[in-house]
């Protein structure tokens, strides 16, 4: 094992990728002799050359649609958008294009292309640099969305969706850039579409993926000191969805609280919970509790932070309430 920070575990999958397969390119803005505005892309293009680095001009739409033109030639690309809000200019290529090709040639067009984006709230990152988007991209049929908390499951889930021949959106987390980890030295591809058990419990389930993992854990932890075992999973594959996993969960705690950062309505928060109600109602001892980001646009003042997001203060709370 070794120790790496999130943006080294995806530089590192990335570097591995291009090595073994030669048809894997990379495209987006600043990520060649920059490195990427989050340097996950350093030291790239002088490893690999500007024929497979490129740097493009400020135009998701349409490098975006370059890209998946030639994941229909045969190359395997890997594009990143600075921040998930610049995906709103690129939008035809991603859900009217690469999402839809492998569905109306029936099977004949294939379409392996990686979109890497970065999403989430930091102090001051205000309303158009800061959104969550992944309930949008994971309700387009024809895309796999994927979120990733921790080192270990960036680069392994980076890994997996490289080798996708389905078009992949690959969501990273600005306040995760800087997280450490163990990561294995060996080869490791964790497959796409299954979520991760990360702590045992039996009095309630808390399901979340990206940064609002860590609150999640540290809420386990305090809840644990009040004697409360709280169960806890990543559930990190949103499209598909590792239902089997959650129901699993919900079986052995029978009740739910799911916690994420994008905001509450029509969030994956209401998708889990359908599932749940659907198809483990039997085992419900309690409803299916939410928290979420409030339905406005993210503040420009971090004092308004606590507010906006879910906390870890939120998370005991509701697990309280719903324990009564």
């Amino acid at each position: 094992m070794r120790e790496l920070s999130y943006a080294q575990a995806i530089n590192v999958a990335l570097a591995e990728e291009m090595e073994r397969d030669e048809r894997i390119i990379l495209l987006g803005e600043d990520i060649g002799a920059y490195g990427g505005v989050f340097r996950v892309t350093q030291g790239l293009q002088e490893r690999f050359g500007t024929h497979r680095v490129l740097d493009t001009p400020i135009s998701e739409a349409g490098f975006l649609g370059c890209a998946v033109g030639a994941a229909m030639c045969g190359l395997r690309p890997v594009v990143e958008i600075m921040y998930v809000d610049f995906t709103g200019v690129a939008m035809d290529q991603i859900i009217n294009q690469a999402a839809k090709l492998a569905y109306v040639s029936g099977g004949q067009v294939r379409v392996p292309l990686v979109i890497r984006t970065q999403q989430g709230a930091r102090p001051g990152a205000a309303a158009q640099h800061a959104q969550c988007f992944e309930a949008i991209f994971a309700h387009i049929p024809g895309l796999r969305v994927v979120t990733p908390a921790t080192p270990r499951d960036a680069r392994g889930l980076l890994k997996a969706a490289i080798r996708c021949d389905d078009p992949v959106v690959f969501l990273e987390h600005k306040l995760l850039y800087s997280t450490t980890g163990l990561v294995p030295l060996a080869e490791e591809v964790i497959p796409l579409g299954r979520a991760s058990l990360v702590r045992s419990g039996k009095d309630v389930s808390l399901f979340s993926y990206a940064a609002m993992l860590p609150v999640v854990m540290e809420a386990a932890d305090r809840l644990a000191e009040m004697g409360v075992s709280a169960e806890v999973v990543d559930v990190r594959s949103l499209a598909p969805l590792d239902e089997e996993t959650l129901l699993s969960s919900i079986r052995r705690t029978n009740r739910a609280l799911i916690v994420h950062e994008a905001w509450r309505r029509g969030g994956l928060g209401a998708e889990i919970a359908a599932l749940l109600q659907e198809r483990a109602f039997d085992y419900l001892d309690a409803p299916v509790v939410r928290i979420a980001a409030c339905d406005v646009p993210k503040p420009f003042s971090p004092a308004f932070d606590a507010f906006y997001l879910p906390t870890v203060e939120k998370v005991v709370q509701a697990v309280l309430t719903l324990l009564r």
